[in-house]
């Protein structure tokens, strides 16, 4: 295992400050410091970088980013028994830290990142779609953030980088495509965490578009959401859901009312939010 620096290996933290991994918190704590370092790498030069981590746990991935040269770290933890390990890497990089303690499906990113800052973190499983959307959604655009790299299950993964050629395409693949080029920049195996999780990872990298086709986010993702909620479905009845009138919808984006929301490239989607925001 690589030793990126002085610190105690991972295992020794986790035991000294009693961290046993929570389910209801989505943890599955990254020990080797091999793969956190990959991680890192992934995100591309971090020297002098902002870095935003959710979820750093006892801090392999936050010392990865530090050992990698991030001139700035900040870490959003909600479960406070992990304070004390972190506080620990604050004082072996002095000034390069700061632990925000907070559930981080409530905080204002932009305000704590304080400029263009890079998102890197192995994201809690029951909270990072969430995160993610919440991102990818951001006012106004292009975003504070200047990527993300991200972990999450293989097949959430799957979703977030397909298009209309696989059958991985859904909500995710919708609007990450819109704002975003995405890829899959690796998979992690399950042995790498503690505890095991039940299924394969995968790390996601996101670089924003700096000009996406214009619509508005919210009535994106009302369409999406609607016309993947019953994909079997013609488009002229899932989409029933935003509007009565949904063929005069379709027909004012130019889309065949008989197709099936698979069928729709992004380009459809963004022409069906922006004729519902004009209805």
């Amino acid at each position: 295992m690589a030793q990126i620096d002085e610190l105690p290996p991972l295992r020794d933290v986790i035991a000294r400050f009693g961290l046993d991994a929570r389910k209801s918190l989505g943890q599955n704590f990254l020990l080797d410091l091999n793969l956190t370092s990959r991680i890192a790498r992934t995100a591309g030069d971090l020297a002098g970088a902002t870095v935003v981590e959710v979820g750093p746990g006892p801090g392999g991935l936050t010392r990865a980013l530090l050992a990698a040269g991030a001139g700035r770290v900040v870490a959003i933890e909600r479960d406070e028994r992990c304070l004390g390990a972190l506080a620990e890497i604050q004082a072996h990089y002095p000034g390069r830290l700061e632990v925000v303690s907070a559930d981080a499906l409530t905080v204002d990113f932009a305000a704590l990142a304080g400029g263009p800052a890079r998102i890197v973190a192995n994201l809690p499983y029951n909270v990072g779609t969430a995160l993610l959307v919440g991102w990818l959604k951001t006012e106004p655009w292009p975003p504070w953030w200047t990527s993300a790299t991200l972990m999450f299950q293989r097949e959430v993964a799957e979703r977030i980088v397909a298009d209309e050629s696989s059958d991985a395409y859904g909500r995710l693949g919708v609007l990450a495509g819109w704002r975003t080029e995405a890829r899959i920049a690796f998979d992690v195996s399950p042995k790498a965490f503690v505890p095991p999780p039940k299924v394969t990872s995968s790390v996601v990298h996101l670089v924003p578009r700096p000009a996406p086709l214009p619509c508005p986010p919210e009535a994106l993702e009302r369409v999406v959401a609607a016309a993947f909620g019953q994909r079997r479905k013609m488009l002229r009845s899932s989409l029933r859901g935003v509007t009565p009138d949904s063929e005069a919808l379709l027909a004012r984006a130019g889309i065949d009312p008989t197709r099936r929301a698979e069928e729709i490239g992004i380009p459809g989607f963004v022409a069906l939010a922006n004729a519902l925001q004009g209805a």
